[in-house]
């Protein structure tokens, strides 16, 4: 990884040195406790030890890392990562080898909180948020690829959770939108005739006439659904 290969983008180097350093560190390659010598890392990335410093400030601002007096920087405990973090998650889904069972605790959260989500909706989604949701139908049924599919489904869930009117839920997207596309991108592999409309739709219709008993409902089968094609994943 040699500075003149980025053409001089210094930030988009940055961002490929906290990368690689965070997949090392997710992957067990550096493992939990272990000391990081810094200037080894440096030779081994070719790159300035600023840029390493610097892509370290990054890891221990997301609880990867830490540097102690006569300890050094070391891998914290993975206790202290955080999972909730963007990128966390995304370096997490971008590995299959770090945690193959991840789409499964995705399924969990979601399972936590969609349901509630859609009953919330239900009651207090707004012409705005109809409007939101019938922009992603839409596109989940006109869609010709898997990258446009992912996208139409990701933009439903996403406005669903905002119309719940919650900005704690509507944050949750954070969480889901990179297991959630990854998992999209899975099942359309193995399932690619699958077609999601109709659950969603019921969850649409359900949230438009105001029931909230209904939209919870939808939501929970929508979700059973999508606990199958998981298993249909996992085993293929």
């Amino acid at each position: 990884m040699r500075e003149s290969s980025v053409a001089g983008i210094q930030r988009g180097l940055h961002g490929q040195i906290v990368e690689v350093m965070a997949q090392r560190i997710l992957s067990g390659t550096i493992p939990e406790g272990a000391t990081i010598n810094v200037p080894d890392l440096q030779a081994d990335l070719g790159v300035s030890l600023t840029a390493v410093r610097e892509a370290l400030k990054v890891l221990t601002a997301k609880g990867l890392v830490d540097a102690r007096q006569k300890r050094g920087t070391f891998v914290r405990p993975r206790t202290d990562w955080n999972l909730l973090d963007p990128d966390m998650i995304r370096w997490h889904f971008s590995d299959s080898d770090v945690r193959p069972e991840l789409l499964e605790e995705l399924h969990e959260v979601r399972g936590i909180v969609e349901p509630a989500a859609a009953r919330l909706a239900a009651v207090r989604a707004q012409d705005s948020h109809l409007q939101a949701l019938d922009l992603a139908m839409a596109a989940m049924e006109s869609a010709t690829d898997d990258l446009a599919a992912v996208a139409a489904d990701l933009a439903f869930h996403r406005a669903l959770l905002a119309a719940t009117g919650n900005e704690l839920l509507t944050k949750m997207e954070v969480i889901m939108e990179t297991g959630l596309a990854d998992r999209d991108r899975l099942v359309h592999k193995v399932k690619p005739s699958d077609d999601p409309v109709p659950s969603h739709r019921r969850v649409l219709e359900a949230i438009r006439a105001h029931d909230p008993v209904a939209a919870e409902q939808a939501m929970r089968e929508l979700l059973a659904k999508a606990a199958e094609d998981l298993h249909e994943v996992r085993g293929s």
